[in-house]
């Protein structure tokens, strides 16, 4: 009898300590936005749906609330431009914008990608133009991007015309993309969390998720 008491404990213990630990999720949301996934096989740089703390959200590319991320192919029109994704917007500022460019003309510098091409570009393809064009940056020495002609600081410590062009676009795509601004609206007064590690330092523009927040409590007004 006392073997079977300290069974049923164990159970109940356990059971209040795996609710104490899971943080309770307002149902009016999705419950698959924090469907768990296994650890096993995901991607180093992911932040997995069920690590969002309480009120919190994370903005997986698992499931719609990934047509928020720069990854997503939404294309918007821009200063008269048309762009694939915000990320094909991003990395395209890093190449040069015509054969006059200082960039294009640097000696032993490669550019693989037309800068047109990077802007038609989504996801990791888009990532990976990008890293390219980073690593010609770095051979250059530089720490400035265009754009419509105008240099502009790459990664400024305080927000700058780098943050306000990716700013502007980002709510360009929300604003032209219905299916966009209805997922943005969803998350209601959640807090928008990102789905990859980032430095702690990280700039503003790379800080998509406070952003998308702002745009949300403007479209609310």
């Amino acid at each position: 009898m006392m073997y079977r008491a300290l069974i049923i404990f164990a159970v109940l213990t356990l059971s209040a300590s795996s609710l104490a630990q899971s943080p309770v999720r307002d149902a009016k949301y999705p419950a698959h936005w924090w469907a768990p996934v296994s650890k096993e096989g995901a991607p180093s740089w992911e932040i997995l749906p069920q690590e969002a703390g309480p009120g919190e959200v994370i903005l997986s590319k698992r499931h719609e609330l990934g047509l928020l991320s720069n990854f997503a192919a939404t294309p918007f029109t821009f200063r008269g431009k048309r762009y694939a994704s915000l990320e094909g917007f991003w990395q395209m500022m890093l190449y040069p914008e015509g054969p006059d460019d200082p960039r294009a003309k640097f000696p032993g510098i490669e550019w693989k990608h037309t800068r047109d091409a990077v802007a038609q570009m989504t996801a990791f393809v888009a990532k990976d133009a990008g890293t390219l064009a980073e690593a010609n940056m770095a051979k250059m020495k530089i720490d400035w991007v265009t754009f419509e002609g105008k240099r502009i600081e790459y990664r400024p410590s305080k927000p700058g015309g780098h943050y306000d062009l990716i700013a502007r676009a980002t709510e360009q795509k929300v604003r032209q993309n219905p299916e966009v601004m209805k997922v943005l609206l969803s998350t209601g007064d959640l807090i928008l969390k990102p789905d990859h590690h980032q430095e702690p330092d990280a700039p503003a523009a790379w800080r998509y998720f406070e952003i998308l927040t702002k745009i949300r409590a403007g479209l609310k007004r």
